[in-house]
């Protein structure tokens, strides 16, 4: 028996063994299949918090809420029509996060500015243009950066404020050195520093509120222990923002009760000093004081930069019938948009979304989800609609152009129950709980974050959002009744909506100049490279751009660059030769394609340099916004000689061609037309409207040869000229009558006064390159260095772009005695050189006209000595002879 027993356990062990496996197998399995079915299940809905409620609701205004008493009447915002409406912003360096979020609100804004590092001693920019104001607004990032300026740049400033009704405003952010408590120097205000604060206020008597609608006492604390409040008891100061200390974790200034109000940021009514000034006693992490800032904007401009007060939401709902099933609305979500929907009609005069949709999609989903879908038709005429592609794939993976248009004309048959709208703008949201950061980041996004910002800087917004934010949580609802409701709590913005098509016409009435394409580089973006033809490459866009100005020398550095193996200029253009002038004029709007039809495709990219010279481009308006947007990283080459022996270079090529000057009626375009070596008859040339409008004088003086659809007009124009002024407008003054010409001159003389002055203001054509693009990517040549030592100035030039090999342009070019300048070597000691208009030597300046300019250009001379400073730029050898001389003189 035992022996028996001895056999048989072992085979009853190894049974349970089995079992204890198969029962281990089974759970993992049952494991498995239960979380395959919950993730491919729909989401549980889990509840929401409620939106936003009524204002009133947040919280008891507690003690220290007393009424505030009403201050002195200040006095009237600066009249600042003397200035132009540009922010001087002095920044503590080129990469600090409190300068950054300033420049930021001023660009969303559309408000013009300028960056400066915070000046040293004596190093004050200039804040004058003759009679006339540079500046609307000075900020400061530090704020005693203003307060410890030498005594002579601290006069200047106050004065110049004074003089021409200019505010300031500053921030004052503590730091573990800073004093407790200290008086701010030469002022009746005192600062106590490293603070926590808690329950802040809107003062509702605050002068400068304008965007900002004051609300009863919000609780809870303010972000960082690193706040400031101002203490005075002058009547100049009116507190904007009001806030309680926190706790006990932090010491009581002085003798200050723990539970008062104190003000964190400050209005100076400039009763003290004469001008007036906003002081911020934190940075702008905090939302409200980037609410604040833009109405200080406002007031203390005079209101010249300001944003107005009428906000339009279209709110996108995107793959409409598109959504997975398990993810798509049922008719209880419908019913909740129908519901949301008119709650935000209360709110938001005729708010109605926008809902695009696939129709191949329609009844793809769950019985209950196709339910849906046949509501949201029976309320069709609740919502506005705007049509996707039929199968919801994007236009531009269509390689065959019949098979998208069947695409589309099914989406049109579908849409035929359907008022459809378009709409071309995009956002997108998520889950509430799976938003990046959690929700408390989306929330923060709604009170006083992204979301409340973008309707607060944007005139027009426009939301994308998407079918799943509104079945499932119903994120959608919950995100933008939040929205609204926290923008009429806090702003005095009046909230309303258009359709799409009437919202563009808005749009467009705001911003007129945005008419006009911005083009980009495709190759920036990969969304915007996978929708191009593969066909193209960025690689034909230029490397550089030699931008002018006009009679500097650009020509002959054209022509030297050309003579480099590993350069390449552009393919001459058969209306404006050498020059493409695509940035600056009616070629633009040709776009992208043609302009890269100007440029070979280059054997390497890396190595081989493609370039364009449009000397007109340097003192555009246009052409640097422009530029920076397609070329970015283009390095950009300007020329610059003596402003007063351009000008008269200028005058002599007009005295030369004998220049009749005059402006096309309705025409975005002049005309240019010029004897030719090759016949007496006449050519024509198409050029930017910035450019001159001219023609050469002819023996019959009736008889001119233009393009067919412009010679009627510009005939008639250069016949009433000649019979009113007899000869051309160069024949008909003298240099010295053009340049000095009055404002009450005729227009053709100040058109060609205009062509010889103003592209002499170097230093503000050169700020305006510098607001797009980095002081690294600019390179100044000394035209006069140019002239006599060409070999230097193209030894520069090669080392800025970084070309290889390295040319030595010592042995490449020769001078020229018959041309006298300097040309290519060749064999035999022969020389190519540019045409018989290049180099060419004119009469000596008379002395009235020298003295004369020498005077109008020296503040722009004396600019443009600063702002080579700035950039660590040589100084010209033309303009330390200048400055010299005005100094002497």
């Amino acid at each position: 028996m035992l022996q028996l027993w001895k056999v048989v356990r072992p085979a009853r062990q190894l049974e349970l063994h089995r079992l204890i496996l198969l029962l281990i197998a089974f759970s993992l399995g049952s494991m498995g299949f239960l979380a395959y079915y919950v993730s491919i299940s729909p989401k549980a809905k889990e509840p929401l918090p409620l939106p936003l409620g009524d204002c009133s609701s947040g919280g008891a205004a507690g003690p220290g809420a007393a009424r505030l008493p009403v201050p002195p009447r200040p006095p009237k915002p600066p009249e600042t029509v003397r200035t132009e409406p540009v922010v001087l912003v002095f920044v503590e360096s080129a990469y600090s996060q409190l300068g950054q979020e300033i420049v930021a609100i001023l660009e969303s804004s559309r408000f013009r500015y300028s960056t400066e590092l915070a000046p040293g001693r004596g190093d004050m920019p200039t804040l004058t243009d003759h009679t006339h104001g540079r500046y609307v607004l000075v900020i400061y990032e530090n704020l005693l950066k203003y307060v410890n300026l030498d005594a002579w740049s601290r006069e200047l400033l106050d004065r110049y404020c004074v003089e021409y009704g200019v505010g300031i405003i500053g921030f004052f952010r503590a730091h573990e050195h800073s004093l407790l408590s200290a008086q701010l120097k030469g002022f009746p205000l005192f600062l106590h520093s490293n603070l926590g604060l808690q329950d802040y206020q809107v003062n509702p008597s605050a002068p400068l509120l304008h965007l900002t609608r004051p609300s009863r006492l919000e609780p809870g604390p303010l972000p960082g222990d690193d706040w400031t409040i101002f203490q005075s008891n002058h009547s100049t100061y009116e507190p904007v923002l009001l806030a309680s200390l926190r706790p006990a974790e932090h010491p009581v200034p002085g003798s200050m009760p723990r539970r008062a109000r104190l003000p964190t940021v400050v209005q100076d009514l400039g009763l003290h000093d004469g001008i007036q000034r906003v002081l911020f006693g934190h940075g702008l992490t905090f939302w409200l004081h980037k609410l604040v800032f833009v109405d200080a904007v406002a007031y203390l401009t005079g209101k010249r930069l300001c944003l107005d007060l009428d906000r339009y939401i279209l709110v996108d709902i995107d793959d409409i019938f598109v959504g997975k099933e398990g993810t798509r609305m049922k008719v209880a979500d419908v019913e909740a948009l129908l519901t949301t929907q008119n709650k935000l009609r209360t709110l938001v005069p005729n708010f109605t979304f926008n809902l695009g949709f696939s129709g191949k999609f329609y009844h793809t989903g769950t019985e209950e989800e196709d339910a849906g879908d046949d509501m949201l038709l029976k309320h069709r005429k609740e919502f506005w609609w705007f049509p996707h592609m039929w199968s919801h794939m994007q236009p531009h993976l269509f390689h065959n152009r019949s098979v998208l248009a069947d695409q589309m004309r099914l989406n049109k048959q579908f849409a035929l129950v359907l008022p459809r709208q378009t709409c071309g703008l995009f956002t997108h949201t998520i889950f509430y709980n799976e938003y990046p950061g959690g929700s408390r980041e989306l929330d923060r996004s709604i009170r006083g974050g992204e979301l409340f910002l973008t309707v607060l800087l944007n005139p027009i917004s426009i939301f994308m959002t998407h079918l799943s934010n509104y079945g499932n949580d119903r994120l959608g609802l919950y995100t933008f009744e939040s929205l609204v409701r926290f923008l009429q709590c806090w702003t005095r913005l009046r909230l309303q909506t258009l359709p799409p098509v009437p919202l563009a016409r808005k749009y467009f009435e705001l911003f007129p100049q945005e008419r006009s394409p911005l083009w980009q580089n495709p190759c920036d973006d990969k969304r915007h490279k996978d929708i191009w033809s593969k066909e193209k490459t960025c690689d034909r866009l230029p490397k550089f751009l030699i931008v002018g100005p006009q009679k500097t020398g650009t020509t002959a550095i054209h022509f030297f660059l050309s003579l480099h193996p590993a350069v390449t200029s552009s393919f001459p253009s058969p209306s404006t030769f050498e020059e493409i002038q695509f940035f600056n004029g009616p070629n633009y709007h040709k776009g992208i394609d043609w302009y890269m039809d100007f440029f070979p495709v280059p054997s390497n990219a890396s190595t081989d340099f493609l370039f364009e010279k449009s000397a007109t481009y340097f003192d555009s308006e246009v052409v640097p916004r422009r530029g920076a947007a397609l070329l970015p990283r283009a390095k950009i080459i300007t020329v610059l000689i003596n402003p007063a022996d351009r000008a008269y270079s200028w005058y002599q090529v007009c005295l030369k061609l004998g220049i009749y000057w005059g402006f096309r009626g309705g025409c975005g375009e002049m005309v240019t037309a010029r004897k030719t070596e090759r016949n007496e008859g006449m050519e024509t040339k198409l050029v930017p409207w910035e450019e001159i409008l001219y023609c050469h004088q002819t023996k019959n003086k009736d008889r001119i040869v233009l393009s067919d659809h412009q010679s009627f007009l510009f005939l008639l124009l250069v016949l009433q000229h000649q019979r009113a002024h007899g000869d051309p407008v160069a024949l008909n003054y003298t240099f010295y009558q053009v340049i000095s010409a009055s404002s009450q001159a005729p227009l053709a003389l100040r058109s060609l006064q205009n062509r010889c002055l103003v592209p002499g203001y170097y230093s503000t054509h050169l700020q305006r390159w510098l607001t797009y693009y980095p002081s690294g990517q600019l390179l100044i040549v000394d035209g006069q260095e140019l002239r006599t030592n060409p070999a230097a100035s193209m030894e520069s030039i090669q080392k800025f772009l970084g070309i290889t090999p390295f040319l030595n342009y010592t042995r490449t070019l020769r001078f020229d005695e018959d041309k006298g300048f300097w040309c290519q070597g060749l064999e035999g000691g022969k020389t190519r050189c540019l045409g018989k208009s290049k180099g060419r030597r004119y009469p000596d300046m008379d002395t009235e006209s020298r003295l004369f300019l020498m005077d109008f250009f020296r503040n722009h001379n004396l600019e443009l000595s600063k702002l080579l400073s700035r950039l660590g730029q040589p100084v010209p050898s033309w303009l330390q002879e200048e400055l010299q001389h005005s100094s002497l003189g």
